[in-house]
């Protein structure tokens, strides 16, 4: 899913993952915790995205892991003129979006 945003694994050891588009230059990155505990009801994690194309890559991607959708790729005017979103949960339970926010061309 993330690579449909332009980002990869940059780096990973023994208790951590990074993700982003320059080797050991994470933009995100995932820490294994002993004491961690899962984001509550109503988290929201959401990716800036590089294009329209690339949230709709963003959501069959989310699809095609084991998510579940939870708001198709499209605008939304709530939001804005321009806001252009799709919204997944994950097979953990979190809820992720992808979205740009400004005019086509």
């Amino acid at each position: 899913m993330l690579g449909a945003l332009g980002l990869r694994r940059v780096f990973e050891d023994d208790t951590a993952i990074g993700y982003g588009v320059e080797d050991d230059n994470d933009l995100l990155c995932l820490k294994l915790r002993p004491n961690a505990a899962p984001p509550g009801d109503g988290a929201h994690l959401a990716f800036a995205a590089p294009s329209r194309a690339a949230v709709d890559a963003f959501h069959a991607a989310g699809i095609k892991a084991g998510g579940v959708d939870n708001g198709a790729a499209g605008l939304r005017a709530d939001y804005g003129d321009h806001y252009y979103a799709a919204f997944l949960i994950d097979p953990d339970g979190h809820r992720i979006e992808a979205v740009i926010n400004r005019p086509v061309g």
